[in-house]
């Protein structure tokens, strides 16, 4: 499996993930939507973490920054404003201090070190910022855990190795990308020691659009699959 895993810097599904983003409700539309949401009375200068080819950074508009491992990525957003190419979590080349909201989509599950991302996230947004992230419900992303069908018909959730952290292997343009699991609990106590106080949590399921695109969800409405939460700076 290693020899099939995404390079280090993703510009080999660069254009599947182009492409997944204009054909899947659950790359784009869900995740934005709840974004959407997520920002109201949040606001300023912003930074998005792990901004892709710019959907996010499209829908906050004008004073933000985006920031990605991917060059070939990072050539799609230059429409969208400023970018800069790093590897997250480090945050060393950015100014103490200088954001006053940081916005996440997408990434916290792809990066090995979600301590690092809390912590460095807390210096680089000022005093009261806010930190939004949206993200695969770790119910989704647990080792083992999937949807089953008893004999009534009826989609209950097998939540496979929830309760502790762990590593998904999922295919994506062909190469596989690893998704990190962490419990619930794990993540809000990684926020907590690193000075984020919690404003707000959301958690959703499919949506009807999705649905609509993959039949298969159906059934799965209240089974969540995507989470957002913000965090203020204290």
């Amino acid at each position: 499996m290693s020899g099939n895993l995404v390079s280090e810097n993703w510009d080999d599904i660069a254009g599947w993930w182009v492409d997944a983003i204009r054909d899947d409700p659950t790359q784009s539309e869900e995740p934005l939507a709840l974004l959407s949401e997520l920002i109201e009375g949040t606001g300023g200068r912003t930074i998005d973490l792990g901004c892709g080819e710019g959907q996010a950074m499209r829908l906050l508009g004008s004073s933000v920054i985006g920031t990605d491992l991917s060059h070939d990525l990072l050539k799609t957003v230059a429409p969208a404003g400023r970018v800069a190419q790093a590897r997250l979590p480090d945050m060393s080349w950015i100014r103490e201090g200088s954001f006053d909201r940081a916005v996440s989509v997408g990434l916290i599950d792809l990066i090995p070190d979600h301590a690092s991302f809390f912590a460095n996230a807390a210096k680089i947004v000022r005093s009261e910022g806010h930190l939004v992230v949206v993200m695969n419900h770790p119910v989704a992303t647990a080792p083992r855990s999937d949807p089953l069908v008893d004999p009534e018909g009826e989609i209950l959730w097998r939540w496979g190795d929830y309760l502790t952290c762990g590593v998904t292997a999922q295919e994506a343009g062909g190469r596989i990308v690893e998704l990190f699991h962490r419990p619930m609990g794990e993540l809000l106590a990684a926020a907590g020691q690193a000075g984020w106080t919690l404003v707000r949590m959301t958690e959703r399921g499919p949506s009807e659009r999705t649905i609509e695109c993959f039949p298969e969800y159906r059934g799965q409405e209240n089974i969540p699959s995507l989470l957002g939460i913000v965090w203020t700076r204290t």
